[in-house]
């Protein structure tokens, strides 16, 4: 069912109906990120790129605050949130792999 238009919404709980299923969507999507990232520390020992790929982790950020820039969306919000994921995923990549590897 698709999701009102927040200026439609006439109650808080109604407001909060929405939020709460936009939440389930992203959880979906943060696991399904999540499940893509879990495949990486193979895929970059094979390749011998660092857990720690400082150009990708820029090329990341810029990019995720640019689409939420163009989507009305505070950039440095989304690439804050970005670069929590990104950090964990990263340590995560390190115990599996070590730091050695090029900025691929």
């Amino acid at each position: 069912m698709p999701r009102r238009d927040p200026d439609q919404i006439d109650t808080m709980a109604e407001l909060r109906r929405g939020i709460d299923e936009i939440d389930a969507a992203l959880m979906d999507l943060l696991a399904e990120r999540w499940r893509h990232t879990e495949q990486a520390p193979r895929l970059k020992a094979v390749e011998g790129i660092a857990a720690r790929a400082t150009g990708r982790v820029q090329a990341v950020l810029d990019h995720v605050r640019e689409g939420a820039e163009a989507r009305g969306v505070d950039g440095e919000m989304v690439s804050a949130m970005w670069r929590i994921m990104i950090e964990t995923v990263i340590a995560r990549e390190e115990r599996a792999i070590g730091k050695e590897g090029i900025d691929g």
